[in-house]
């Protein structure tokens, strides 16, 4: 391979190169190419992939190779050639044979090079931060969680109300036959979650175990399934049995049974604290943004268009990728949104610019303050990825793209860079959440309150020890009380007369 000329500022940002590919390169492109298509040609008087290459060419033409033998040379020889000149492309290059023959080819290369940058300030950037803040509403509904997933269901001996689970077997029948989908029996109904179509659910209240009752009502007219759309039934339902939903009472025994603390409070605490820092982490991240903001309005700088059509493509691959994930396609998507793909491209247009814009910034940063990423630092973050997912390191380092990590762990750093030497506006959130007023807790408050806390079990401990519960128990006779295990609650099956 050899980089005859470069024409630099064919347009802005563009640089051309023109590169030839000789006959002992072509050779061997056309060889691997014969061999790997040989087994799909088919030539009279030779087993299918039998035949020898001259014969193929005689009856085909002497260039039959040449165009896969070209594609499967040029990106190598492209990508040895912009190497060669030290070149930053930041798009797919166009490329243009100009000669071709068996003694080889030549092509241009249109590159787009990555733009040049002129940066200002990134020291002492100026941003708001919300303080976190947490109240007592705040913590016991993070306890409520825990409460929902230790509820069970227990059978009563009464008419059901809204919010048990009826046990019911029905069969519907539209003019006195059953129709399909409408038969169940030992159906899990959550009364007042509207699994079923209306009015079925309000007619089961009030029923008991053993009860049987005809329930009369008409499916709604946009319902899927036209032979019942709008049409009168009848629905015949036994209760076979009634539960309620009872809560575990919210004692050190739940905290043991839920958590690795021994009392309610410790385990209080902790959700305190997880909620302060969840605070703490979404609060610096917002602060990050609005300065990450500011600093891509410190540069000066002209983006490329091809820059931004790969950001786009990009955009739109992950898109596509994710409504897959959901089992729509994406033309399936643009059909329903009445949108065509060159719409979805101009909405992607804006925040496309602005990813490139903000990662530029970051680069110039990492460059100012010499910022480099070394092979030992992309293992350190590979091998912390690993423990994270509990995936062996093999695993996550298989098919690493170790060039877009380390821009990525540089871009990381310059962020912190920028954001270490900013002056943060302290913003307290005034709110008033029913009748407890949110306080400001910072961490180091939390983290003095804990030390105290330390302190005081400290000078507990010097205190002669009294006997736990368990050996109080014992030393009265008594049994030691027992750490439950509560079960999780039931969940409904899917039901086939679903509205």
């Amino acid at each position: 391979m050899n980089v005859k000329s470069v024409v630099e500022n064919k347009e802005k940002f563009e640089v051309e190169l023109t590169v030839e590919v000789g006959q002992e390169e072509f050779e061997a492109g056309i060889e691997k190419v014969y061999r790997k298509s040989r087994g799909n040609i088919s030539v009279p008087g030779f087993r299918k992939g039998k035949a020898p290459r001259k014969v193929i060419e005689g009856m085909y033409g002497a260039g039959v190779f040449y165009e896969d033998a070209i594609e499967e040379l040029y990106p190598e020889a492209c990508s040895a050639a912009v190497q060669e000149k030290g070149l930053d492309p930041v798009a797919p290059p166009q490329v243009e044979i100009i000669s071709l023959g068996k003694e080889g080819f030549t092509f241009k290369a249109t590159v787009t090079v990555r733009p040049e940058i002129t940066l200002k300030q990134y020291k002492g950037l100026e941003a708001d931060k919300v303080l976190p803040t947490i109240t007592e509403d705040a913590v016991d509904n993070e306890l409520k969680q825990y409460v929902e997933r230790a509820t069970q269901l227990v059978a009563v001996d009464r008419a059901a109300e809204m919010g048990d689970t009826a046990v019911i077997d029905y069969e519907g029948l539209k003019d006195g036959v059953a129709f399909q989908g409408g038969t169940a029996k030992g159906y899990e109904l959550a009364l007042g979650s509207k699994t079923f179509i209306p009015g079925f659910e309000e007619q089961v209240v009030g029923m008991k175990a053993g009860d049987e009752k005809d329930v009369s009502l008409s499916f709604p007219e946009d319902y899927h399934a036209e032979d019942l759309a709008g049409q009168p039934v009848v629905f015949k339902v036994k209760c076979i049995e009634v539960k309620e939903k009872q809560a575990p009472a919210l004692d050190d025994e739940f905290a043991k049974d839920v958590s690795e603390f021994d009392t309610l409070a410790e385990f209080k605490d902790d959700l305190k604290q997880k909620i302060i820092d969840r605070n703490m982490a979404q609060s610096e991240a917002k602060f990050r943004q609005a300065l990450l903001a500011q600093l891509c309005e410190q540069v000066e700088i002209e983006l490329p268009e091809a820059m931004v059509e790969v950001q786009i493509d990009r955009f739109l691959e992950n898109y596509a990728a994710r409504l897959e994930q959901q089992g729509i396609s994406l033309d399936l998507y643009m059909q329903y949104m009445q949108m065509t793909k060159e719409q979805i491209r101009e909405d992607l247009r804006e925040p496309a610019v602005t990813q490139i814009k903000q990662q530029l910034a970051l680069d110039a940063v990492a460059a100012a303050e010499n910022i480099v990423i070394t092979d030992e630092d992309v293992d350190a973050e590979v091998k912390k990825a690993a423990a994270n997912l509990n995936m062996p390191y093999e695993r996550v380092v298989e098919g690493l793209d170790r060039e877009g990590l380390k821009k990525d762990l540089a871009r990381d750093q310059a962020m912190a860079v920028v954001a270490t030497s900013a002056k943060a506006n302290l913003i307290s959130a005034e709110a008033d959440n029913g009748e407890i007023k949110v306080t400001e807790v910072t961490k180091e408050e939390v983290e003095a309150e804990k030390a105290a806390k330390e302190e005081e079990k400290n000078e507990e401990e010097k205190k002669p020890a009294k006997k736990t519960r368990a050996k109080k128990a014992a030393a009265e006779g008594e049994e030691a009380p027992k750490k439950t295990t509560r079960k999780k609650k039931a969940e409904p099956e899917a039901d086939k007369a679903e509205e």
